[in-house]
């Protein structure tokens, strides 16, 4: 642990309520990351069914746990953010409550089929809490499936793109990687109004201890590329290289010992 570190301890706030609103919004683009790569790599992956219990932790606006509730599961999501919760509880598929992540204690022991987290371990100090909760709740054959930015490409404020002008080459610049950092991330540069949000920068090793440490064993890797392109100019062609070759976002799927 760095020393930038703060301690690690439970906690009931988050930097994102202030965010719910922009949140929201930003979803409804069709052409989000969210939309185009996540969410039919989720959907693939849960693979909704009639009965099957999924609960999705961190789940924000309810985005996620709306579409496969809507496949046929029996969804309930879950937020730190009572902001985000209320504006989840709209849509109507989906079952929402306010409880942090390590708090799962509405949930029996071995009563869930799935628990998902998509982008929002990241946001989560106490990892360790969190996954002994998600081991606790899912059943023998139940699955932990979790989305990252992924954390060897874009690790936030070290990591970036530049290009070589004499190679013509885009290529991703790693200024750190295994130290284990919070970082503030102004959600609105520029704008004029300050508004952070933070993450935890982990290794992947240390996610690997930390599944390990709550019991699990990884059944599947898989790591997926950007759907967009350039638009014609004298980069074009190695910026949409580089998309296919660095990967945005990381899936681990675990499963119980």
């Amino acid at each position: 642990m760095c020393a930038t570190m703060m301690p690690m301890k439970p906690t009931n706030k988050t930097s994102w309520g202030k965010e719910a609103t922009w949140y929201s919004e930003h979803l409804k683009d069709a052409d989000t990351y969210h939309a185009k790569v996540i969410l039919p790599n989720v959907v693939r992956l849960v693979a909704p069914k009639k009965g099957q219990k999924v609960l999705e932790i961190g789940c924000g606006e309810g985005f996620f746990a709306e579409e496969i509730a809507k496949k046929g599961s029996v969804v309930t999501g879950c937020d730190i953010s009572p902001e985000l919760i209320a504006l989840a509880k709209k849509k109507g598929k989906a079952s929402y409550l306010v409880t942090p992540a390590q708090d799962l204690s509405m949930f029996k022991d071995g009563s869930v089929d799935v628990v998902l987290a998509v982008l929002t371990l990241q946001n989560m100090e106490r990892l360790d809490l969190v996954m002994k909760e998600v081991s606790r709740v899912l059943g023998k054959t139940g699955r932990f499936i979790f989305v990252l930015n992924h954390p060897v490409i874009r690790s936030p404020q070290t990591s970036s793109w530049d290009y070589d002008e004499k190679k013509k080459v885009q290529y991703r610049r790693l200024d750190a990687y295994l130290s284990e950092r919070k970082v503030s991330i102004d959600m609105h540069p520029g704008s004029g109004k300050k508004s952070l949000t933070y993450s935890f920068q982990r290794s992947l090793q240390e996610y690997m201890k930390l599944l390990r440490g709550a019991g699990f064993s990884i059944t599947r890797l898989e790591e997926w590329i950007s759907h967009r392109k350039s638009t014609p100019g004298p980069r074009a062609k190695a910026e949409d290289v580089a998309r296919k070759e660095f990967p945005l976002f990381m899936m681990i799927e675990a499963q119980g010992h």
